[in-house]
């Protein structure tokens, strides 16, 4: 996957900073990710969200509002409504290079801006929300006792989140005349809505009126115990593998074509924690996994060691491979699961080993069979597990070709 810095025009004339996250391999679809109020397009969450994107081949291009982050111009002099003009040029940008986008996604404010935006950008089809007001009026509680003063004297200076930031009478008359619902109810867009019911800074009750509000195709998730601003990276990477699953559906995305001599597609690994060992595991855009290390070898064990990937694949082939004899045969086998164990032994005790190195890998397979079978039914399966096609390459000779991408 290939980040690349870009900038274009927004709605005042000033240059704004964004970033495209693109896939390594095949563009399948584009999407935009607006950031919260007074944030940036670098917030953990839109990183790990617009990653997660990326691995499964959809673009996404976040950008810093107007005044904001890295890109140019004054806070003071945008609203509501100048933030939903810089998602409608951001869309622009992207189609006039080719990529129009299919896919928006917002956050908080953000998020209000997303649904106010999409009718106005032809070539969306779903649309994304998470901790999202249904009431873009909803930030003017973050001024507390400058509203006074904003209405007094045109403007005031407010601290959020520990910066400084000017605000004027014509953002707050702007997000409070600003009437969602109509847009929601016209959506004519699938519908994601992420929220969390311990959200204190936009209560789940706007989740509950946004959903309600709009019309199907639309679906509701709950991300339990995530505050706002999604600060924890384990609750980004929900969010992100829901966003990534619920897109393939209302994105039209399918499974690309086979490389010719590669039956079942390209397998890719996309480093998902440079701190860590943490990956992203793809098979084209409808599957994926996470491949870790367990914590004590400097991994965070959120995902299946590569062993154990390696063990999955025997255990999942074995099952397989005795189901198929065994439905073909029409014999009585009701369920069956496989157990598989990785150690690596001494060449000399492995009876079974040709290898004389000083090490071998064993995989030890425990089958367990259920239902009325007979001794010599379960002998048979036994003998069938052992030609399953994964036992096959594992105990044949094997060469890994490696070539720089």
């Amino acid at each position: 996957m290939s980040q690349g810095k870009i900038t274009f025009t927004g709605h005042a004339g000033t240059p704004l900073a964004a970033r495209l996250d693109m896939p390594g391999g095949q563009l399948r679809a584009t999407a935009i990710f607006a950031h919260c109020f007074t944030c940036s397009k670098d917030i953990p969450a839109a990183r790990r969200i617009a990653q997660r994107l990326a691995s499964m081949g959809i673009a996404v291009l976040r950008f810093d509002f107007t005044g904001l982050g890295h890109s140019k111009g004054e806070f003071e002099n945008t609203n509501f409504t100048s933030n939903v003009d810089d998602l409608v040029i951001a869309a622009n940008y992207l189609a006039e290079h080719n990529t129009a986008p299919t896919l928006l996604i917002g956050h908080s404010l953000g998020g209000a801006a997303v649904l106010k935006a999409a009718s106005q950008i032809p070539s969306i089809k779903a649309v994304v929300t998470i901790g999202a007001p249904v009431d873009p009026g909803h930030v003017i509680h973050n001024f507390g006792s400058s509203l006074d003063e904003i209405a007094k004297n045109g403007a005031a200076t407010v601290e959020l989140a520990g910066r400084a930031f000017t605000i004027t009478q014509d953002f707050v008359k702007d997000v409070s005349e600003t009437n969602l619902l109509p847009s929601i109810e016209n959506l004519k867009r699938a519908l994601l809505v992420l929220h969390s019911p311990t959200d204190q800074t936009v209560g789940i009750e706007n989740a509950a009126q946004i959903f309600t509000t709009a019309k199907h195709p639309k679906s509701f998730v709950t991300l339990d115990n995530t505050d706002h601003l999604i600060t924890k990276k384990e609750d980004a990477e929900y969010a992100a593998e829901i966003i990534a699953a619920w897109s393939v559906r209302y994105l039209g995305i399918h499974q690309p074509a086979a490389p010719i001599g590669a039956p079942e597609g390209i397998v890719r690994s996309t480093e998902a924690d440079a701190g860590g060992f943490l990956q992203d595991i793809t098979a084209g855009p409808l599957h994926h996994t996470l491949a870790d290390e367990p914590t004590t070898y400097g991994g965070t064990n959120k995902g299946m060691s590569p062993y154990q990937f390696l063990s999955a694949g025997l255990a999942a082939c074995t099952a397989m491979t005795v189901r198929m004899y065994a439905r073909r045969k029409n014999w009585p086998l009701e369920a069956i699961h496989v157990d598989i164990t990785h150690n690596k032994v001494h060449a000399q005790d492995c009876e079974a080993c040709l290898s004389t190195i000083s090490k071998v890998d064993v995989f030890t397979r425990k089958i367990h069979l259920s239902g009325p079978l007979d001794d010599d039914q379960k002998q048979r399966l036994l003998e069938i597990a052992d030609k399953c096609p994964v036992h096959r390459t594992l105990e044949s000779e094997i060469k890994v070709k490696t070539v720089l991408a």
